[in-house]
């Protein structure tokens, strides 16, 4: 009997020791992240769009279930609706006008839990060169090591935003009345981050 708890006081050392914290800086892994919106067109359909081009980063312990910040940047004439054509539209001046503000950026100011795995996030956002405060609805997803011993955590958030908020007003009148562009945007955001090594890690 003393053998066994022996041998099992010495099994979970060693788990203690080699299972990952999970805790620090995590770094947005763009090629499995998705950045994207969606906006109504002529008040009876929807757009989808991404951005291919974004970087950040995102604070959090699984030991306290805790994010602490996030910050994102996003290349503004990346966007993708695609249509060549109306692609070239919104990165001009009528819409994210790239030549004068070519990144859009959000930057947490707080980061609440509502329940197990679900956040509150607040935080400022820059499009088009004006700062707006936004509320995101975040679900963490999980940690996890990777088979290549790379510590991975991810989340999905949605928010709204009105565009015009941003100075983004450019818009057509219906005959029978309504809005070519709807006014409100549904943002939607799936993030994979790897854990940031420590200086002299390896």
């Amino acid at each position: 009997m003393k053998r066994s708890l022996g041998t099992l006081a010495v099994g979970l050392l060693a788990l203690a020791l080699t299972t990952p914290a999970l805790a620090g800086t995590y770094a947005i892994d763009a090629s499995h992240s998705v950045v994207s919106f969606k906006v109504k067109h002529l008040g009876i359909s929807t757009v989808l769009g991404t951005f291919e081009k974004f970087d950040g980063t995102f604070e959090y312990d699984a030991k306290t279930n805790k994010a602490t910040g996030a910050t994102a940047t996003i290349e503004a004439a990346s966007v993708n609706t695609k249509d060549e054509k109306r692609d070239g539209h919104l990165k001009g001046a009528d819409f994210f006008d790239v030549e004068k503000t070519p990144q859009i950026t959000f930057k947490a100011t707080s980061i609440t839990p509502i329940k197990e795995n679900r956040f509150t996030v607040k935080g400022d956002l820059t499009l088009r060169g004006v700062t707006k405060p936004v509320t995101l609805d975040a679900t963490f997803g999980g940690t996890v090591t990777d088979p290549w011993g790379n510590e991975k955590a991810a989340f999905s958030a949605t928010g709204v935003i009105n565009r015009t908020d941003f100075g983004i007003t450019w818009n057509k009148n219906l005959d029978k009345g309504g809005l070519l562009v709807g006014n409100e945007v549904t943002l939607s955001i799936e993030v994979e981050g790897a854990l940031q090594k420590e200086a002299g890690t390896k």
